[in-house]
């Protein structure tokens, strides 16, 4: 039983939940979806600035020098991911429609999480500081490499992807320039963000919960249960269960094919494993046409339960082992 919690959504999948109720018994229509769509571009560029500013130099370059770990998780985020959503393409499209599948390929492209897999790497008792500069790193290439991806693997008439200057337009107007301001900005405003890190969190967060409802709100205008059943979205978990657990086996037998020491693979299994829901909600808004984004962040909100749920267990086994080896006799480990 003391083990079971981690089965159990956190509070923020199940704000996105709810979020996903409400806009289903409350779309946005009218004017109304005008003005929340105004707020969302807001709310998108501020999160992109919050990302900018919290992003430490200083952490970044402490693990800046192991450049073999790097090379080896942004190859997995951006080369292994969408290889195997195309490799799995022809055995998951039967179960999945063709729209749902672009969304599956979608969160192929995506850059890895920050925060989440520096605490299971920390939690594992990996390589912390090379954590943060790998996830971080992801995060900030991922602006630049996944509008290209999609543009690459994914069908721009069944995922109605918007026009790729239209995309460069937005991804810089709206990521990019908030995020380099961030960046600029941040000795004046890390102070003032370390003193309101709480607070800030429900800005993160509901700035996130703001684009999937308006996202949703469009797809459920546009009739998106009515094209989902139970069988679709029973194939949707079974490609994602196998996109997740591909990527976990795949980065954990390289590394140790590549005789990283156990700190270091660690690191690599959740970075190169993860994708992360606060890029890649505000991505799917820029690049995306408005119908289409609710159906192409589905994958990616279960993706991200599960990898939570998975990791989150692995994490506990891994740091209860290494305690454990810590209490032995030096002879003995």
């Amino acid at each position: 039983m003391p083990r079971l919690p981690f089965l159990i959504p956190d509070r923020f999948t199940l704000s996105l939940v709810g979020t996903v109720v409400l806009a289903s018994v409350m779309p946005c229509r009218g004017e109304a979806a005008v003005a929340v769509n105004a707020l969302t571009n807001v709310a998108v560029g501020l999160l992109f600035f919050l990302h900018g500013a919290k992003l430490s130099r200083e952490a970044v370059l402490a693990g800046a020098t192991h450049w073999r770990l790097h090379a080896l998780v942004l190859a997995s985020t951006f080369i292994l991911f969408p290889l195997l959503g195309l490799a799995f393409k022809p055995l998951f499209s039967p179960l999945v429609s063709p729209a749902l599948y672009a969304g599956v390929l979608f969160l192929c492209t995506l850059p890895s999480t920050v925060q989440s897999s520096i605490a299971f790497t920390s939690i594992a008792r990996g390589n912390v500081p090379a954590a943060v500069c790998a996830a971080s790193a992801s995060s900030l290439i991922g602006i630049f490499v996944t509008p290209a991806l999609v543009g690459i693997v994914v069908d721009s008439q069944s995922a109605a992807v918007r026009s790729p200057w239209h995309t460069v337009g937005n991804i810089v107007a709206q990521l990019l320039v908030p995020f380099v301001a961030g960046q600029l900005l941040r000795p004046v405003v890390a102070p003032w963000l370390d003193r309101h890190r709480r607070a800030l969190r429900f800005v993160d967060q509901g700035s996130i919960l703001l684009v999937v409802y308006m996202a949703f709100s469009e797809a459920i205008n546009e009739g998106l249960w009515h094209h989902l059943g139970l069988r679709t979205l029973a194939g949707l978990v079974v490609a994602d269960g196998a996109l997740l657990g591909a990527a976990l086996l795949i980065t954990g037998w390289v590394g140790k094919r590549l005789r990283f020491d156990r700190a270091d693979r660690i690191t690599i299994v959740f970075c190169g494993s993860k994708k992360s829901l606060a890029s890649g909600i505000p991505m799917a808004k820029v690049i995306f046409s408005s119908q289409a984004i609710g159906i192409a962040v589905l994958p990616l909100m279960l993706f991200h339960q599960m990898q939570l749920m998975v990791c989150a267990a692995l994490a506990q086994r891994w740091g209860d082992r290494a305690a454990r080896a810590e209490t032995l006799p030096v002879d003995a480990r």
